[in-house]
């Protein structure tokens, strides 16, 4: 099995649950997941250990949310809103706007984190920051967090993104 496949398989649903919380619109992060992998499977993969290639395809995809991102705002959306709103739905809702309040780096350390599942270390190597420079943002994400989603934040998982109570 190729290098790329066996990453593909491996990274696949992190990269797109990280993706779908970042740009808020799942077949946008489809796409972008797709294009992770095809950016993979063309360029060669580092010789490194399985920690940074994780960083790696991160990498990739936290640059290619933030191109997608920076050229939405240069061009009108075509994407469809989504109307429902379950009790769930609402919660995920209140995050997604929550999350919207973040600093753009805070907000994508917090879902490499929350939903990629990355180390502080490779965190770190994705964004190049130290893992301290990681550890303090992170902290301050999830203050923030705390405070606009109220004073007791559910516990456990709201739609794929965990929100650890400490």
């Amino acid at each position: 099995m190729a290098e790329a496949d066996v990453l593909f398989a491996a990274h696949r649903d992190r990269v797109f649950r990280y993706l779908s919380r970042f740009i808020g619109h799942g077949d946008t992060a489809r796409d972008l997941t797709q294009e992770v992998f095809l950016r993979v499977a063309r360029g060669p993969v580092p010789a490194a250990d399985d920690d940074a290639r994780r960083a790696w395809v991160f990498r990739i995809a936290r640059n290619l949310a933030l191109n997608h991102v920076r050229d939405s705002r240069r061009r009108p959306s075509t994407e469809p809103t989504e109307t429902r709103r379950a009790p769930t739905q609402e919660l995920a809702a209140a995050l997604r706007e929550a999350l919207g309040t973040l600093p753009v780096i805070d907000r994508d350390i917090f879902l490499l984190r929350e939903t990629g599942g990355l180390s502080y270390e490779q965190i770190a190597k994705a964004c190049d920051l130290t893992p301290a420079a990681v550890r303090s943002r992170l902290h301050r994400a999830r203050l923030q967090l705390r405070s606009a989603l109220g004073s007791t934040p559910p516990s456990g998982s709201i739609a794929g993104v965990r929100l650890p109570i400490e």
